[in-house]
C-alpha cells in the first residue's frame, strides 16, 4: 500500500502537516471551480465507499495511475490533503471527510437538476424546496395543497427546523425559500423579507398534567416546572423569558431544549414537563388528545414571520408561483 496514492514517491501527505494544508491560505472559490471537474468529484465518494484507489479506479473505470493523478489535481486545486494511507488501505482526512460531504451534495444536486429538466421537458412539473418553521407549517401545508392542485405534478420537499437553521439551508441553496424569520440572522440584510402573519403563542402539558383541567393557571404555578425550550437566542425561547421577567419571576434554569414537536410532545406525555408551543400546531395535537393547552394570560406576542429568499437569487416560476399562494391565504 505505501505506493497507492503516489507512484512517483512524493511525499507531501506526510510533510503537510496534521491539518493537511498546503501554504497559508485556501485558494480562492475561483480558482477551485475553475480547476475541479465533475469526474474528481465522484472519484472522491468512490475512494470513500471503496477504501482502495485500485477499486474506486475500477468503480470510475479509469486505470490506476489516472485516478492517482485525478486525485492530486483535486488536492492541488483544494490546497490541502484529503487521504492518508493506512494498513487498510486508504481513510479520508478530517479535511477530506468534509470534501466528501459537500461531493455527495453535489452529485445529490446534479441528479436533482437532471429530474427536474426532465420533469420540465415531459411537461410533469419542476421541483421545489421549502424551509418553515414549527408555528408557520399548518399555514405552509395549506399552500402547498393549493399549489398541488395547479401543479399536481410537481416535487415537493420541506424541511421543518428553527430559522436560524433554515437561514443556513437558503445560504447553500438547498432550500429556494424558507417561511420564518430573517432577524435571526447576524447579516438579515443579505435576505428579502416579507412579512405573512403573527405567530400566537401557547403553553402545553400533558393530557395529564394536574393543571390540565384547571380553568385559570397563573404564570407563577408554573415557575417551579420542568421546560421544554428552544433554544437560547431563538424567538420563541427570549419570548418566554420575557414573559417571565414581565411577572417579576426567575428564568427556568431546569430546561429541556428541542424544536422537534415529537420529541416535545412525548416528554409531555411522559412527564409533568410544560412546554411553549406556537397556538396552531398546539390546536392540532389538543384536538387529538395529544396534550392540554394551558389557560395563562400572556402579555406580549412573539414577532411575526415572512417570507425569506436571498437577495442575490433568482427564483423558479414554480417559487413564484408559491409564494403569490402565499400571499393570497394570508
Amino acid at each position: 500500500m505505501s505506493n497507492e496514492l503516489n507512484s512517483s514517491g512524493d511525499n507531501r501527505l506526510e510533510e503537510d502537516g496534521p491539518a493537511g494544508v498546503a501554504g497559508d491560505a485556501l485558494p480562492s472559490v475561483g480558482s477551485i471551480v475553475s480547476r475541479l471537474r465533475f469526474r474528481q468529484v465522484a472519484l472522491l465518494t468512490a475512494l470513500d465507499e471503496q477504501g482502495s484507489l485500485h477499486k474506486a479506479a475500477e468503480v470510475m473505470h479509469m486505470t490506476q495511475p489516472a485516478a492517482t493523478k485525478a486525485l492530486h489535481e483535486m488536492e492541488d486545486a483544494l490546497g490541502v490533503t484529503l487521504f492518508d494511507r493506512s494498513p487498510r488501505g486508504i481513510e479520508a482526512t478530517e479535511l477530506g471527510r468534509c470534501v466528501i460531504r459537500y461531493a455527495r451534495l453535489i452529485q445529490s444536486d446534479v441528479a436533482n437538476l437532471r429530474e427536474e429538466l426532465q420533469n420540465m421537458i415531459s411537461g410533469r412539473g419542476g421541483r421545489l424546496s421549502i424551509g418553515t418553521i414549527m408555528g408557520a407549517a399548518p399555514f405552509v401545508t395549506r399552500a402547498l395543497s393549493r399549489l398541488r392542485e395547479i401543479q399536481p405534478d410537481v416535487s415537493i420537499e420541506i424541511s421543518e427546523d428553527t430559522s436560524a437553521r433554515q437561514l443556513l439551508l437558503l445560504d447553500q441553496g438547498r432550500i429556494d425559500l424558507m417561511i420564518g424569520r430573517s432577524s435571526v440572522s447576524s447579516q438579515p440584510n443579505l435576505y428579502h423579507y416579507e412579512m405573512l402573519r403573527g405567530e400566537p403563542m401557547c403553553i402545553v402539558s400533558g393530557i395529564d398534567h394536574p393543571l390540565a383541567t384547571a380553568q385559570k393557571v397563573r404564570l407563577q404555578e408554573l415557575a417551579g416546572a420542568s421546560w421544554i425550550l428552544y433554544s437560547s437566542n431563538m424567538p420563541m425561547r427570549i419570548w418566554i423569558e420575557h414573559e417571565f421577567k414581565l411577572e417579576g419571576l426567575k428564568v427556568p434554569g431546569n430546561v429541556i431544549e428541542t424544536a422537534s414537536p415529537f420529541v416535545t410532545i412525548t416528554l409531555l406525555a411522559q412527564s409533568n414537563m410544560v412546554a411553549v408551543m406556537p397556538l396552531d400546531i398546539a390546536h392540532f395535537f389538543a384536538a387529538r388528545q395529544m396534550l392540554g393547552i394551558l389557560p395563562v394570560n400572556l402579555k406580549t406576542r412573539i414577532e411575526h414571520y415572512g417570507i425569506v429568499t436571498r437577495k442575490n437569487s433568482t427564483l423558479s416560476s414554480l417559487a413564484k408561483m408559491f409564494i403569490q399562494i402565499l400571499r393570497q391565504q394570508n
